[in-house]
């Protein structure tokens, strides 16, 4: 039984049955957008968004600040309906579909100005004493967002808004698995005053999605799977048009022999099983130096017996639900492997037996190699893999192995130690004593390497994304070109002697630059 599966229809659209991933109960019936609804959603962006482009940034902040009141007001109902669709712990639906929404969009409503706004940048040598040069953001027009389940709300959220201060369009699919948290981005901004047509999120599945890529938008940014997003990089070459690519990980955690432990296997922990696992940047993979591996594991064991799985502890739930049935498959295919090829299972390793749907227990392993699946692939899982290390240059040298680089984590409580052993890992961002919170600050340009992404979004860098960086250079005082035809000899030989003179003769050619 999966969450969700075809069913019959009467028209030309595909209809989709839901179901809970708590109860696996039938919740509704998803009509899915078809090519035509799409290329319909897209001429209707189109067609908004010069009169979009046109509006001042103050009209535009004003509605993402009404939209982060309307936030806050509508909370419950959000968390309500992301974890009706999710199963995930209702704590972390606050955290990761509330608090991280509103401060996104208290960020991007005050700094979109000052990050969009036209600037001059001084013109280096002879050429700056008659030019000069200014740079402005122009938007990029209709932008195609296609995010996934796992953070269904958020993730919409967070780059449509910084599309829409950009001054795009968007239109947008969720995944087909969460397909109304998705939609309640377009319900809350329309409610703070959006325009119509300036965000469209349409309900549908993968089709949809490759119609949104195809249909003639002018960027498209996509977070899912490391195989879509190659199909959706190779669409947009094609087109000729810009994509950002949040694609999966594998992330490493170091612990190394001065970290606090106490700390470090809170840490790990969180940063394994928050969401269920399910976020791209969680921990996979730790790497504990022999000194403390074995305070460190049984530190980690010791709170793991505290753990609360299932949806009657209400706020107090630790670990929720598996969000969809293909991922249950992957992270008991991945265990599996594991155990066969003679890892250690300590706690968990299978489906929680007290609870109906897709709840799997949080799990630790030991005795891991990177021979095994669940250390080399993304598992998504609430799943802990410990290995023994002899060094932390061990630990680096294990923790850059691997196809993926997104994030990771290093444990000391010497700070410039931190810092040194986190540039030396081969991943897009990383963090020092705390697990991944890099998405979660608005001002780190997030995105990861190798196969775990192409291009960075967030930040000054991702709100910029969304633009045409425009330099425009204006003459300073007029009169006759220096440059004009006809060209002659005595030109050419006057050009090699003020070249001589700026960089052979004297340093004033270094100077002003």
């Amino acid at each position: 039984m999966s969450i969700y599966e075809p069913i019959a229809s009467s028209d030309s659209r595909r209809h989709l049955q839901l179901r809970s991933p708590v109860t696996m109960e039938p919740t509704g019936e998803l009509v899915c957008a078809n090519a035509e609804d799409v290329a319909a959603a897209i001429a209707k962006a189109r067609a908004a968004q010069p009169a979009w482009a046109a509006t001042t940034m103050q009209q535009r902040r004003e509605i993402i600040e009404r939209a982060l009141q309307i936030v806050l007001e509508r909370q419950d109902e959000i968390i309500d309906t992301v974890v009706a669709e999710t199963g995930k712990a209702k704590t972390d639906a606050m955290s990761m579909e509330v608090f991280s929404v509103a401060d996104s969009l208290c960020y991007y409503a005050k700094n979109a100005e000052k990050f969009l706004k036209p600037r001059k940048r001084r013109v280096h040598g002879l050429l700056g004493i008659m030019k000069q040069l200014r740079i402005v953001y122009k938007p990029l027009g209709v932008v195609g967002l296609i995010t996934p389940w796992n953070g269904p709300f958020v993730l919409v959220m967070n780059q449509a808004v910084q599309a829409i201060l950009a001054g795009n369009t968007v239109v947008a699919k969720g995944s087909e698995v969460t397909p109304y948290s998705a939609k309640l981005a377009e319900d809350i901004l329309n409610q703070a005053g959006l325009p119509e047509g300036v965000l469209q999120v349409l309900l549908g599945d993968g089709d949809t999605g490759a119609a949104i890529v195809r249909g003639g938008v002018d960027k498209v940014s996509f977070t899912g799977s490391v195989a879509t997003g190659r199909k959706v990089a190779e669409a947009c070459a094609s087109q000729l048009i810009p994509c950002t690519l949040e694609l999966g990980g594998n992330d490493a955690m170091i612990v190394c022999a001065d970290a606090d432990l106490d700390r470090a296997a809170d840490g790990a922990w969180l940063g394994s099983c928050m969401n269920t696992g399910h976020y791209c940047c969680g921990t996979e993979r730790i790497y504990v130096v022999a000194e403390v591996y074995d305070e460190f594991l049984r530190l980690v064991l010791e709170k793991g017996k505290a753990l609360r799985q299932g949806q009657q502890h209400g706020w107090q739930e630790d670990v929720g639900a598996v969000f969809w049935d293909r991922q249950m498959a992957i992270i008991e295919a991945h265990v599996e492997d594991a155990r066969a090829k003679g890892a250690s299972i300590l706690v968990g390793g299978r489906r929680n037996p007290d609870l109906p749907g897709l709840y799997y227990e949080p799990t630790v392993i030991t005795d891991v190699t990177n021979e095994m699946d669940i250390m080399v692939l993304e598992t998504f899982g609430p799943v802990l893999c410990i290995q023994k290390v002899s060094s932390e240059e061990e630990a680096i040298a294990l923790a850059n192995d691997s196809e993926f680089g997104l994030n990771g984590n290093v444990w000391t409580k010497d700070k410039e130690k931190g810092y040194r052993l986190a540039t030396a890992i081969d991943t897009g961002s990383c963090s020092v004593n705390d697990m991944a919170v890099s998405y979660g600050i608005p001002a780190a340009p997030f995105g990861g390497k190798k196969n775990s992404g192409l291009g960075q979004v967030n930040g000054k860098k991702g709100l910029r994304g969304y633009c045409h960086e425009m330099p425009i250079v204006i003459d300073r005082f007029g009169g006759k070109m220096q440059n004009a035809y006809p060209n002659s000899a005595e030109s050419a030989e006057g050009m090699k002697k003020l070249m001589n003179f700026l960089w052979v003769k004297t340093p004033l050619g270094r100077w002003m630059s």
